[in-house]
């Protein structure tokens, strides 16, 4: 079988636009296996954390720091993902962190527009050669609150960061401003599909209003030469002890 890698085009697109979706950067029974995994995972609902939207909506996610030995660190450890994100970022890359985004049917609530960078940034990573590679556990639809993209946003640099209801966003009136400068783009994903992203590209989503959740995993990754100057509550660089695509699925859960 042949797992996926970075093209010269995919390299000049994730350059040019600041992301990059891959369908069926996991097969089917990949993807099967991922989505029951993860929703018989008690553990990520326990530990997982909530915070509020502007509108009053309610966003869960659950988040680790350590890799540990399960499924969710062997994608985050499989050369489709990390050894893309390294080719993508031109640098070696490590696991700064995973999380699981818990959007639930009715209930799940928006992200506001921001870059993860606009938050790592404080964390001590004086570059913003970062990025994140969010793979697609449901169905990800317009109706359940798919991610929203700008396309070309990562190349504004790091916008200033607030408080948008119970969330950290970026500066309202200058996204409104990049709004009427560049396009929007909804990223609807079949599970499995994966989105490569920058970590200075704008994205958002909306409230999930569907009766299908949208659950999503995101593999975030730094740079070696992005090593941060201070600790914080992400790991500093540590070698990433990369895994074959083939056995990645071939252990279980």
């Amino acid at each position: 079988m042949t797992y996926y890698r970075p093209t010269i085009s995919d390299c000049e697109h994730f350059d040019d636009k600041g992301y990059l979706l891959i369908p069926e950067l996991f097969t089917a029974a990949e993807a099967e296996q991922l989505r029951v995994t993860a929703h018989a995972d008690e553990s990520l609902k326990s530990r997982a954390t909530t915070r509020s939207d502007a509108q009053g909506g309610s966003t869960t996610l659950a988040l680790a720091n350590e890799l540990g030995d399960g499924l969710y660190a062997r994608i985050v450890r499989s050369r489709r993902v990390a050894e893309s994100m390294a080719t993508f970022l031109r640098d070696e890359v490590y696991h700064y962190h995973h999380k699981m985004m818990l959007k639930e049917p009715f209930v799940g609530g928006a992200w506001e527009w921001h870059q993860d960078y606009g938050y790592w940034y404080n964390y001590g990573c004086l570059y913003p050669t970062m990025g994140s590679c969010f793979i697609a556990v449901d169905r990800a639809t317009r109706a359940n609150g798919c991610l929203q993209v700008i396309p070309g946003s990562h190349h504004l640099g790091r916008i200033d960061h607030g408080q948008v209801g119970g969330q950290t966003g970026a500066d309202a009136q200058r996204v409104a401003a990049v709004l009427e400068r560049l396009p929007l783009a909804y990223v609807e994903m079949e599970p499995g599909d994966g989105l490569f992203f920058h970590g200075n590209l704008l994205h958002r989503s909306d409230q999930n209003t569907s009766p299908d959740p949208r659950w999503a995993l995101i593999c975030c990754y730094n740079t070696r030469r992005n090593d941060p100057y201070k600790q914080s509550r992400h790991p500093n660089y540590t070698p990433l002890d990369l895994l074959d695509d083939e056995a990645v699925f071939a252990t279980g859960p």
